[in-house]
């Protein structure tokens, strides 16, 4: 599903900074990822690379057999829309508009239309456990339901890889919890999850664990 060869990332902050460097890893379709190491030491610079939201300074980046590296940004924001689904620390959901709505929004911009965008919403939320919480505006639900909601919008597009950074980090014990069960529930589906995290008991319950520190894999 990932293949990287070489990656490196440089950013020129008054002096060059270098985020990864000669980072060469595969991840196989299906695998349960965990990505791990200290502030600063590239795993998320990893993540925007192989989610196709940067591109490396240089090597080479494989995301579903189509090569990244190179491309322009329309066609690494149509792999973003046609491949992978991402969930974030902070929800990122819209206050205005209720967990139907939130879930619904990819398909928007995917131009999907409107009868078929609530179909494939609501069987999303049903999937995370949701499915009487459509009407409800984020304000109006847990951390944890939040944190779903945030899930079935990723799930939304019925993507093959799901790249989540520090998901339960704003979470309680026990929606952390609850959230790693349904993400091994979406694993064993067939998806190929990578979460980001600082957690050690999070990364426990993943079946592979990739270290970064000072931008190298350890």
């Amino acid at each position: 599903m990932i293949r990287a060869e070489g990656l490196t990332r440089h950013f020129h902050l008054g002096e060059t900074v270098v985020a990864l460097d000669d980072v060469s890893v595969a991840i196989a379709p299906g695998e349960f990822v965990a990505v791990t190491g200290p502030s600063g030491s590239g795993k998320s610079t990893f993540m925007n690379i192989i989610g196709c939201l940067d591109r490396p300074s240089s090597g080479k980046c494989w995301v579903d057999g189509e090569e990244t590296s190179g491309l322009s940004s329309n066609d690494l924001a149509g792999i973003r829309n046609r491949k992978i689904g991402f969930v974030f620390q902070n929800f990122n959901l819209l206050d205005r508009l209720d967990a139907r709505q939130n879930v619904e929004l990819p398909l928007i911009y995917a131009g999907v239309r409107r009868q078929l965008r609530h179909q494939i919403a609501e069987a999303a939320l049903a999937m995370v456990g949701l499915a009487d919480r459509a009407g409800h505006r984020p304000a109006q639900l847990s951390g944890g339901q939040q944190q779903r909601v945030a899930v079935a919008r990723a799930l939304a597009g019925s993507p093959k890889l799901i790249l989540a950074d520090e998901p339960t980090g704003a979470l309680d014990s026990r929606s952390a919890g609850e959230l790693m069960d349904l993400f091994h529930r979406l694993n064993q589906d067939g998806r190929t999850i990578v979460i980001v995290t600082h957690d050690a008991g999070i990364a426990s319950r993943m079946s592979r664990v990739i270290r970064f520190l000072d931008g190298k894999l350890q």
